[in-house]
């Protein structure tokens, strides 16, 4: 073992985002405990691959596409996503475990949805084991937007992220970003055309408005209460 990798062989990765908040209550301690291992999308972790064999997504889903979603959230979009699209399957990564414990509660209320998958994590080890082109579509909704200029090479859209993004899409894959950060725009549309995505913009319209299928969250409806105005990025995998 080296000083830049865990005892575990992985390598030694700095996230700077929350994993905990506040206290869970006992109905999402159940949740974490009955159903997150249920809905794992198969061994990502160091702990459970260490030699980081690519998923099964055949064995595990079947002949649907697979999309992903980046940061989920509290499963707003996610859930609504998956009862929109019940013939595809959906992997979301979330390593913030009140919200995964949220998408769970969504989960277990409704009762129908059995076509998600979730990794409460860091989305790099997930890249790590997905196979090259297995991602038919991929979401970052509101991510962090680490407002600090020198905490920008925190946000999702950087090479380390956008980089391995680009290779477990499938070619011609469409990849969204939603943003009320000027700023993480800017950065979007320098970094991501530069991965190797081709912005497919016509018009105005086609950032100022949302996707047909898009779900306005809570975290959307508090930005544009307070005069933040939304940005909705279409890209294309080259």
């Amino acid at each position: 073992m080296t000083d830049d990798t865990h005892k575990s062989g992985a390598p030694w990765r700095n996230f700077y985002g929350r994993i905990k908040g506040k206290s869970l209550n006992k109905a999402q301690e159940v949740y974490l405990d009955e159903d997150l291992p249920r809905l794992s999308p198969g061994p990502v972790t160091w702990e459970e691959n260490p030699d980081r064999t690519k998923l099964d997504l055949k064995a595990r889903f079947g002949d649907r596409p697979v999309w992903l979603e980046v940061g989920f959230g509290a499963g707003e979009h996610l859930v609504h996503m998956a009862k929109r699209y019940p013939e595809v399957a959906i992997i979301g990564c979330e390593p913030y475990i009140n919200g995964v414990a949220s998408c769970l509660g969504h989960l277990r209320r409704d009762g129908t949805i059995t076509n998600v998958a979730i990794h409460a994590g860091d989305a790099r080890d997930l890249f790590d084991v997905l196979p090259d082109g297995s991602i038919a579509k991929a979401f970052l909704n509101y991510p962090d937007p680490w407002p600090k200029a020198r905490h920008h090479r925190r946000r999702f859209v950087t090479p380390e992220h956008l980089a391995p993004l680009h290779r477990v899409l499938a070619e011609g894959a469409e990849f969204r970003v939603a943003t009320d950060i000027p700023d993480y725009v800017r950065q979007t549309m320098e970094e991501v055309p530069s991965a190797g995505f081709e912005w497919l913009a016509e018009g105005p319209q086609d950032w100022r408005e949302p996707w047909e299928d898009w779900i306005s969250t809570r975290y959307e409806k508090k930005a544009l209460r307070e005069g933040r105005k939304a940005h909705y990025m279409t890209f294309r995998r080259l």
